[in-house]
């Protein structure tokens, strides 16, 4: 029996729409969680990301362990009061970043042996300290396993060799969490675009027994027809009764293309680091407020929409925001693309619980 009740309410071909109960609030699914990278999502603040309408939000173990220290998190009361957002915190692992960010990492069966991008200074990551971290110190909802990502492109030996050892850093994780009541642990199917692996890991995974299951090693570069010929076979082959994380997706468009595909959580730092830059995601499309096009335009990035970023404020005072290198700007263009990506999920919940989910992905794509 899982840690967290999940409930399937509708579904529609594959997509399904339903909640996740934790003690610390709902989470509707598909559900997509903002990335608070370093304790925050940028440039917002929570009652600014509750306000968008997030259910959940992501903090990164990486970052936190080396800055301001997860021991320090623990004294302080833990990530949501550290924080200040009550509402359930996923937590990653660490090794994405370990991989991607670190000055130099080394890869052995016991653990990652990694220099911090920030000094230099030397860190081990085993499957355990990432469980205790996550789990004891940093006091996260839903904690994932410890896994190894292997860069993009991969050979088949290569990608075999990084899944196996996720599978076994996912058996030592379950063993460090042991059995808890008000935390969850997701396990990680790896195996890149190979359909053997991708099932061999599915397999191992479920005999381990998990909470939730997340796809990973996608959104690395492979480009989105090779992530949806991978998402073709890929959710199918975890447990149905679970809740399915694919992690670190994406563009809107790949969102609605995982949703109809069975996939129920999301997370990305894309709606902030875009904001950051100038640029807004619409129904049409992104626009880049920079452009000329805009300096005198007076409607609002979307009437519609109950997000103060979105329609209390004109383009051309956006365009002009950003153009003077004003923070307000990106605050304005965060907020607005957290609220524009929560308001998709919306829609898509919506439209699997109407049964018109196929001709909403047709309508979202011919306007992208």
């Amino acid at each position: 029996m899982a840690a967290f009740p999940f409930r399937i309410d509708a579904r529609d071909g594959r997509a399904r729409t339903g909640m996740i109960q934790t003690p610390r609030g709902e989470i509707r699914t598909p559900a997509f969680m903002p990335v608070g990278t370093a304790g925050t999502v940028k440039a917002l603040t929570v009652d600014q990301v509750r306000q968008a309408q997030a259910d959940i939000i992501l903090g990164n173990t990486y970052h936190l362990m080396l800055r301001p220290t997860a021991e320090r998190v623990a004294r302080l009361g833990g990530l949501h009061k550290f924080m200040r957002w009550d509402g359930p915190i996923l937590t990653d692992s660490g090794g994405f970043q370990v991989m991607s960010l670190s000055k130099i990492s080394k890869v052995k069966e016991e653990a990652v042996t990694f220099q911090s991008h920030l000094d230099g200074s030397r860190h081990v990551l085993s499957p355990e300290r990432s469980i205790e971290i996550q789990a004891d110190l940093l006091g996260s909802d839903i904690v994932m396993q410890l896994d190894e990502c292997v860069a993009w492109p991969a050979e088949e030996p290569r990608a075999a060799e990084g899944m196996r050892l996720s599978a076994r850093w996912a058996e030592r994780c379950k063993a460090a969490f042991g059995a808890r009541d008000t935390q969850a642990l997701f396990g990680i199917q790896q195996g890149s675009v190979y359909e053997p692996l991708r099932r061999e890991s599915a397999e191992r995974l479920i005999e381990i027994g998990f909470d939730g299951y997340a796809i990973g090693g996608l959104a690395v570069g492979e480009g989105h027809a090779a992530m949806c010929e991978v998402l073709d076979f890929a959710p199918a082959m975890l447990p149905d009764e679970r809740p399915r994380y694919l992690m670190g997706v994406g563009k809107p468009i790949d969102i609605v293309e995982a949703v109809a595909r069975g996939v129920d959580m999301f997370d990305c730092v894309l709606p902030t680091r875009s904001g950051r830059h100038g640029q807004a995601w619409t129904w049409d499309g992104p626009i880049n407020l920079k452009n000329a096009r805009f300096a005198e335009d007076e409607a609002p990035l979307d009437e519609a929409s109950p997000c103060p970023a979105s329609s209390a404020y004109s383009k051309a005072y956006l365009h002009h925001l950003v153009r003077a290198d004003e923070i307000l700007g990106q605050v304005l263009l965060s907020w607005h693309n957290v609220a524009f990506f929560e308001g998709l999920m919306a829609a898509l919940r919506q439209a699997i619980a109407e049964g018109r989910l196929d001709a909403f992905r047709k309508d979202f794509a011919a306007r992208q």
